[in-house]
């Protein structure tokens, strides 16, 4: 899952100060957000993905698995006409797994759960209007010590499932799944106080997440009735991009970590995702690095 939040840098420097009130701040970043999904279509970028099953303590277990894509972001307009972006999604395509091109055996490879979808949602799009529902959020106030120019946005939010399931993959992998964990969350956000542009982004699990797998699943895969998520841990960060002809800096992902932490049942694993090579597409046929 690839945030973005891309928006011209503010060219003024100014002292950081009393954070505004939550509503305006929020109204502030989700105006940064949307008028980035109006430019995203023309941005995009390699994303390289490294997965690492972990054991207790987080040591390593077995080999990584790496995979490369092109990935651009496609924001979802409103149908009143006026070109808003009420949500986005990222939109992957897998080029390298292990340093080579894609084969047509690796479609059906056990190997490929952990490949991140054709399909994902934009992890900032939450803070839009539209998309608040079931979202508490406060004001953390000034940040500290190299965030000190930051103001900080707390959130919790409930699960949208009500119970956790077990789906099996859409592709018919074996030993593939797609779980609801029904959890809640918290986390914080850090945004620039001149800008108002997202630095960084963390989210955790609020509490330990069940899910129940069926009798016919438990038989077919050897799975236990119950398993429980310990951790979900998720942090993005931002980095300063600069375009040429014409020049722009923009605020655009740098890194997203993820560790997810199982008592039993299902592989617990440390995702990395790296962004590069950024390049924009102006007119057809023309692209600037």
């Amino acid at each position: 899952m690839v945030p973005a939040a891309i928006v011209l840098t503010a060219a003024t420097t100014i002292t950081a100060q009393t954070p505004p009130d939550i509503d305006t701040l929020l109204a502030q970043v989700s105006d940064r957000i949307a008028d980035y999904y109006k430019r995203a279509q023309s941005v995009v970028c390699l994303e390289k993905t490294t997965v690492q099953p972990i054991g207790s303590g987080f040591s390593p277990v077995g080999f990584a698995r790496t995979t490369e894509s092109e990935l651009r972001v496609e924001p979802d307009l409103d149908s009143d006409g006026d070109g808003g972006a009420t949500s986005a999604k990222v939109v992957r395509q897998i080029v390298r797994i292990n340093g080579k091109p894609p084969r047509e055996k690796d479609k059906n490879d056990r190997a490929g759960c952990t490949d991140p979808n054709p399909l994902s949602t934009e992890p900032l799009a939450f803070l839009l209007p539209a998309n608040r529902e079931g979202y508490t959020f406060t004001t953390g106030g000034l940040g500290k010590g190299k965030d000190r120019d930051a103001f900080i946005i707390d959130f919790k939010a409930a699960s949208e499932d009500r119970e956790g399931k077990v789906v099996e993959d859409a592709r018919g992998i074996e030993g593939c799944f797609n779980i609801s964990v029904p959890a809640p969350t918290k986390g914080r956000i850090w945004v620039d106080a001149r800008s108002y542009q997202v630095l960084r982004l963390e989210r955790h699990l609020a509490g330990l997440g069940e899910v129940q797998a069926s009798f016919s699943q438990q038989r077919k895969h050897n799975l236990p009735h119950y398993m429980t998520m310990e951790r979900y841990d998720t942090a993005i960060r931002f980095r300063p991009v600069t375009f040429t002809d014409p020049e722009e800096s923009m605020l655009l992902p740098e890194m997203i970590e993820t560790i997810v932490v199982w008592r039993s049942g299902m592989e617990s694993t440390r995702r990395r995702q790296e962004y590069s090579e950024y390049r924009r597409f102006l007119t057809a046929g023309r692209i600037v690095k």
